[in-house]
């Protein structure tokens, strides 16, 4: 049981697959072939599948890649995640588009429909959950830099893909990985040089204290970057408002507006809640805060900094596992703020 979103991406089904951010989600692949690549032990952003169900079109009964090590069906059946194929997903994602994200369930034939559908209505919506606690890491933990070190970055767990930590450790970054309920003053005591926000499920109204941890950090002029969740915790932290799209942004292929360099990215995407934006360039209730992407497909909010401390964020997945690299240059936009603030 789960919410039914579907997805865009042509490529990365594992990557889609473990990503946490669709915890409580049953995602449907909108791309028609799924599997024929097998699965891996390198593309998995976290420990395991985090969907609750996957639905797709047709499966591919044979796989083929150097690198896999088993077939999708193998494993989803060694880790306990039901799958659907032989649907039509293409009047599905229809449904989702016209009706917005709903909830569902992949059930056996022979339970009756009216006894599935009654517990399909007591499953909890999407609003006000707070999932990112669930998936969050329970102890922290280190990513060494690549490099020779150069900055210690804290990365705050909310339902972090492992490519985010593994990009700042590129670019000679330590960085150490902690619980969502970490307290600022624990942070502070770190002396972190930089501090990350990461994705993650849920609705990010339901995530307490978080908003006020993030404040008090930014307010003691640490870099911050946060995306996804993380974009939407900053927003709350300084006044703005979050809301429930229809059905969500998720694939590999939304164009966005980068209005401080009037390039457009081709970005990967995955959340079901949004900033809320006001006329123009206005996001209401946060006048310390400036609008700097905008999604070109409905105009929503997409990335925003903060006018005089070093705060920035974006609401789609600069790390893009899976999804076009476009984005990438805002690790280094991060390595360039704490560069400039060690400066100081």
């Amino acid at each position: 049981m789960g919410e039914v979103v579907f997805n865009t991406a042509m490529t990365g089904y594992q990557e889609v697959l473990t990503d946490p951010s669709y915890t409580g989600q049953l995602v449907c692949m909108t791309y028609p072939l799924i599997g024929n690549c097998g699965v891996n032990e390198t593309d998995e952003e976290s420990s395991g599948p985090k969907v609750s169900g996957f639905i797709v079109r047709e499966v591919s009964e044979h796989f083929s890649s150097w690198r896999s090590s088993e077939s999708l069906q193998a494993y989803l059946t060694r880790h306990g995640i039901v799958a659907l194929s032989e649907i039509d997903t293409r009047a599905l994602t229809r449904h989702i588009r016209a009706e917005g994200a709903l909830r569902g369930a992949i059930a056996p034939a022979e339970l009756p429909e009216a006894e599935l559908l009654e517990r399909i209505m007591e499953h909890p919506r999407m609003e006000g959950l707070d999932l990112a606690r669930g998936v969050s890491t329970a102890a922290p933990y280190e990513v060494l830099a690549e490099t020779d070190e150069r900055f210690h970055v804290v990365a705050y767990d909310f339902g972090v893909k492992a490519t985010s930590p593994a990009l700042l450790a590129q670019r000679g970054c330590r960085v150490t990985v902690i619980p969502a309920d970490t307290s600022a003053g624990e942070v502070i005591c770190m002396e972190p040089d930089g501090l990350f926000i990461s994705n993650g499920p849920g609705d990010p109204a339901a995530v307490d204290n978080a908003t006020e941890t993030v404040r008090r950090l930014a307010d003691e002029n640490i870099p911050v970057f946060g995306i996804c969740l993380g974009h939407q915790l900053i927003a709350r932290a300084f006044g703005a408002t979050t809301f429930k799209l229809p059905f969500g942004h998720h694939g590999a292929n939304h164009p966005v507006l980068n209005l401080d360099r009037n390039i457009v990215e081709i970005t990967a995407q995955n959340h079901g809640f949004a900033v809320l934006r006001g006329d123009g360039d206005i996001l209401p209730g946060a006048p310390d805060l400036r609008l700097t992407h905008v999604n070109l497909y409905d105009d929503t909010v997409e990335g925003l900094a903060h006018q005089a401390l070093p705060v920035f964020s974006v609401q789609y997945h600069p790390e893009a596992a899976p999804g076009p690299h476009d984005s990438r240059y805002l690790f280094d936009q991060f390595i360039d703020l704490m560069v400039a603030s060690e400066e100081k």
